[in-house]
Parts: structure tokens; C-alpha cells; sequence
């Protein structure tokens, strides 16, 4: 009896050796997929605000809160299965699904970008309708957890290529761990940017001068930062799209426009040794910026075309 309880006591500890030995693993598996993402989660970042621009103070969080718990649901209901699954019996599809998805992104920047050169953005609603409408706010949700869904995907793609030839388990588990630090961590920032105007406008009322001081500069400031996000987060969506179809179009074998761009960015570097990586992410990122602009045109040409010949005819 005695040997019995001995032999399941060594068996309760060599399972929990194993588990301990899985989520070490899966942890060291999660933060460098994580650590690989980190460029795609400062794009998210700054797209994500732009979403709650114009709204009132009490529906910031709570229309933050909304998209967070659509992008979670991206990731881990939808995203992370399906990565999974592609990687086991599709794996050639990955790349041309992102490079779908790179376009998309590209072509909503550019929509953007018209609508803001040619003044043609809707005319503003009246505040009872633009601002409380349940409509216009799920409206609102929607496009963001929409252009939340091709970041993300570019996250999820970025994390699976480093942990890629472990076990499944492992695969999945640094995968969730990925995806929920991120959401967490996006969303956050986002909800503290939102909200800096009224910690401001709280500091502002404070008794030490220097503190009020601080206050009204924050309250003064923001509605401009909350505009230079807006701005970045359109060009970050082009030059994120961009970028996700030169990737795509290297892995794809077709590597003269990708290799031109890495060649023009490690000269330029080499030009300014003393910003050498700066310069090499700028000049990186433009390059893809032109080509998200090119191919968001193209997309967004032929859609307003089809349109107008169709009434023509």
C-alpha cells in the first residue's frame, strides 16, 4: 500500500516536473514571438485612437473597451485556430492571405487620406445623434475591430513564425499569451491617451501651481495629439499595408522590388552612422508607405469607377 502511494506521489511529481518544464517553455516561446511583434503593436496603437475622436468623454472607455474585447476575439477565436490549422495543412496560403489583407489595409488608409485632402468626410451630426446614437457608435466599433482584425493578423502571423516547429501545445499557448499581452497592453495605452484630457483637466484644479501648470498644458495639448494620432494612424495604415505585401511579395520568390528597398535602406544608413537604424526604418517604412499608397490607389480608383460607369450606362 505504502509502495503504491509512494509510486503515485513520484508519478504526481514527474507530471508536474513536465508541466513546469511546458510553461517555461511556453513563456520563453511568448515573449520572443512577442518581442518580433512589437513593431505591428505601435502601428496598432496609433490607428486605434482615431476610432474615438469626436465622441463624448463618458463613451471613450467604454467604446475602447468594446473594440479590446473584439480584438481578443480576433486573436484568439479566430485568428489563432485558424493560423494553427493553415500552418498544419496550408501553409502556402499564409503568405497571400496577409498580402490580401495588406491591401485591404492600404486601400482604408487611402479612403482616408481622400476624404480628409478632399474634404469630402459625412458633414457633422448634431451631438445627440453623432455622439449618443447606438448605431453610429456600433458603427464605429465595427471599423475599428475590422482594421484591428489585419493587424492583428500580421501579429499572430509574426508570432507563429517564431515559435514555429514546436510542439502544438507550446504553439498555442505562447500564441494566447501573445495575443492577450498585446491586447492588454495596446488597448491600455489607447485608453490612457483618450483619457489624458480629463486627467489633465483633474490635475489642472489641483492647489501646487506647478501641478495646475502641468494640468492645463495636458488639456491644451491633447486636442492636437489626439489629431497628430488621427494623421499617424492613417499613415500607418498604408505603410503597414505596404509593408505586409513587400514581405509577402518576397516570400513569394518575386524579391527585386523588396531587395531595391533593403539595398536604398541600408545605404542611406550607412550614410548617417550615428542614426544608422532610424534612418534605415524611415527609409524602410516610406517605401513601403509608397507602395500601400500605389496599391490603396489602384483599389480605391477602381472601386469609385465601377460605380460611376455603372450609372453611366
Amino acid at each position: 500500500m505504502a509502495s503504491g502511494l509512494f509510486a503515485l506521489l513520484d508519478d504526481v511529481a514527474a507530471i508536474a516536473k513536465l508541466a513546469a518544464a511546458s510553461i517555461d517553455d511556453v513563456g520563453a516561446a511568448a515573449g520572443k514571438a512577442g518581442a518580433k511583434a512589437a513593431g505591428v503593436v505601435v502601428d496598432d496603437t496609433a490607428v486605434t485612437p482615431r476610432y474615438v475622436s469626436g465622441v463624448t468623454p463618458d463613451r471613450e472607455l467604454p467604446i475602447i473597451a468594446r473594440i479590446a474585447r473584439g480584438s481578443l476575439f480576433n486573436k484568439l477565436v479566430i485568428l489563432l485556430p485558424a493560423a494553427l490549422l493553415l500552418t498544419a495543412f496550408l501553409p502556402w496560403a499564409i503568405t497571400p492571405l496577409l498580402m490580401l489583407g495588406g491591401a485591404y489595409l492600404s486601400f482604408e488608409g487611402v479612403e482616408k487620406l481622400i476624404e480628409a485632402v478632399g474634404g469630402h468626410e459625412a458633414p457633422d451630426e448634431p451631438a445627440e445623434t453623432a455622439q449618443g446614437s447606438a448605431a453610429v457608435e456600433k458603427a464605429m466599433v465595427s471599423g475599428a475591430v475590422r482594421t484591428d482584425f489585419i493587424l492583428s493578423a500580421e501579429i499572430m502571423a509574426i508570432a507563429l513564425g517564431e515559435v514555429t516547429g514546436q510542439p502544438l501545445l507550446t504553439q498555442s499557448g505562447a500564441l494566447a499569451i501573445v495575443a492577450l499581452a498585446i491586447t492588454v497592453a495596446v488597448y491600455g495605452v489607447v485608453g490612457l491617451i483618450v483619457k489624458m484630457d480629463d486627467i489633465g483637466l483633474h490635475l489642472a484644479q489641483r492647489q501646487a501651481s506647478g501641478v495646475r501648470a502641468i494640468g492645463r498644458g495636458l488639456v491644451h495639448a491633447m486636442p492636437r495629439v489626439m489629431s497628430g494620432l488621427s494623421a499617424i494612424g492613417v499613415a500607418a495604415m498604408i505603410w503597414v499595408g505596404g509593408g505586409i505585401l513587400v514581405h509577402g511579395i518576397e516570400a513569394l520568390g518575386l524579391g527585386a522590388i523588396p531587395h531595391a528597398l533593403h539595398s536604398m535602406a541600408e545605404s542611406a544608413a550607412e550614410a548617417v552612422p550615428f542614426a544608422h537604424g532610424l534612418v534605415g526604418w524611415t527609409v524602410t517604412a516610406l517605401g513601403s508607405g509608397l507602395g500601400g499608397l500605389v496599391v490603396g490607389g489602384v483599389i480605391a480608383g477602381v472601386l469609385h469607377l465601377l460605380p460611376a460607369r455603372s450609372a453611366s450606362a
